[in-house]
């Protein structure tokens, strides 16, 4: 999988840019606040219709104008692919796949596969659940098409079932009541199909994560992960139907998936409440690169890695890992300066100079 060009307009400080990459590193270097992360986060929008800082789309499209435009060419499995994305201030955006419009914007998922790695990431382990979650589901999503249609469902009854007990809240009706029963049978049956997939996600991290992480700390850390589900997957319809006059009293569902989290451990210490900064962020490390291995298996392909200036977070130890262990995958990195990739001799194919919203090819001196 290879992406080979990407054009915008009008998109943040972008008004139009085209730009090619080559299938082996790619660099994207300037000062702040001059566009490179606005780059990537377009390539993740092209694979999960989504800014990866959670952005709307009004706010992606330039201040100045009312519509912005990407368009993404990507060659899977020898197969060229043309994406097209229209943003629009004032309504749903449009998603184009070789020209043909599509109905459904998750239907874009699973074409590019991406995994976006920045100093934020390095958080993961000490914030909170929410942020976990948010990995799991947006690898699953990329990478299984039934997970996807499942937690697409499970959220929208969710949100259904919320405003349900609003209503109830401020005024209590028997036959309105008794409509719970509908939206708790369908959510117990969504919901146990996301803990039963979520369970077998972790398994097959865990069996990728051991190795690496010993290898990142030189044999000294054994690393395991495991699944905390708010409740297990045979009890969800009995604790939901249980949790009913809590949630009417909250205007919430307290009970179900939407609320899981992801434990780490080394041995049985839980580096999220007692793991130094430095194990919690190679748990991190260690967790993005079984993420690259797992996907690898799983489409029978390399992913795209996106690296937003995670380089300069990481020691010459962690910095050449990450590289060696990505030799084969097509990588756009962003960087202030290219001091660490010239004293580490890692080979770049291409680079660019990104100011002000410009791109321009630069030439490394030899």
């Amino acid at each position: 999988m290879i992406i080979e060009a990407l054009e915008l307009k009008n998109y943040r400080n972008y008004n139009e840019l085209e730009i090619e990459f080559d299938s082996g590193k790619n660099i994207l270097y300037g000062d702040n606040a001059q566009g490179k992360t606005n780059i990537l986060e377009a390539l993740y929008l092209c694979s999960t219709t989504k800014s990866h800082r959670g952005s709307k789309d009004k706010d992606i499209i330039n201040f100045k104008e009312n519509e912005a435009h990407i368009k993404l060419k990507v060659v899977k499995n020898e197969v060229p692919y043309r994406i097209d994305i229209h943003l629009k201030k004032s309504k749903t955006k449009g998603i184009a796949i070789n020209g043909i419009p599509i109905k459904k914007a998750s239907d874009l998922f699973g074409i590019v596969n991406v995994i976006f790695f920045s100093p934020e990431d390095l958080s993961i382990i000490k914030n909170g659940p929410a942020e976990r979650r948010r990995f799991i589901d947006m690898e699953l999503c990329q990478i299984d098409k039934v997970y996807l249609h499942n937690l697409v469902s499970y959220n929208k009854i969710v949100n259904q079932r919320n405003k349900l007990l609003k209503d109830l809240s401020f005024n209590f009706d028997k036959s309105l009541y008794d409509t719970l029963d509908i939206w708790d049978i369908q959510l117990s049956d969504y919901g146990n199909k996301i803990i039963k997939r979520r369970e077998e996600f972790i398994l097959q991290i865990n069996d990728i994560i051991l190795d690496i992480h010993k290898k990142l700390t030189g044999g000294k850390e054994t690393i395991h992960l495991r699944y905390e589900p708010n409740v297990g997957e045979n009890e969800l319809e009995d604790k939901i139907r249980a949790s009913r006059e809590k949630d009417i009293k909250l205007k919430t569902t307290n009970v179900g998936p939407h609320r899981d989290d992801m434990g780490f451990y080394l041995e049985e210490i839980d580096l999220r409440k007692f793991g130094s900064q430095g194990q919690q962020r190679t748990a991190a490390l260690s967790l993005k690169l079984s993420e690259i291995e797992l996907v690898k298996t799983i489409i029978n392909d390399n992913p795209i890695l996106l690296l937003d200036d995670v380089m300069s977070e990481l020691d010459s130890n962690r910095q050449n890992y990450l590289i060696d262990s990505i030799n084969d995958t097509q990588t756009i990195v962003t960087c202030t300066g290219l001091d660490e990739f010239i004293e580490n001799r890692i080979n770049v194919n291409k680079i660019y100079r990104i100011v002000e919203g410009t791109a321009s090819l630069y030439q490394l001196e030899k």
